[in-house]
């Protein structure tokens, strides 16, 4: 199935805002002064803002769901169950939400 140039370029500005704010973590061990570092720090969040919410928008809103519920690390640990239908449901082991 051939995907069209929107999905292609969704999926990579998703990645690179990924990236982007895993690169934040980096910035405290630079050998720059404060300011400087608090600078990049803002460039990098406000960049990685941009480019995951443009991916979204080029995805579109089922797939733009999908994808950050793959990111979402509430989710990561979550069971998963087969519904009859054959779809995958995550299942919550936590009764209290009952």
């Amino acid at each position: 199935m051939q995907k069209n140039w929107k999905f292609k370029t969704g999926i990579f500005l998703i990645i690179l805002a990924c990236l982007l704010f895993i690169s934040i973590a980096v910035v405290p061990f630079l050998t720059v002064d404060a300011k400087t570092k608090i600078t990049i720090t803002t460039i990098l969040f406000v960049l990685g803002e941009i480019t995951f919410w443009v991916g979204g928008f080029l995805l579109g809103k089922e797939l733009f769901n999908k994808y950050k519920a793959y990111l979402n690390p509430k989710n990561w640990f979550k069971k998963k169950i087969l519904t009859e239908t054959g779809k995958v449901d995550n299942f919550d082991n936590d009764i209290s939400k009952s």
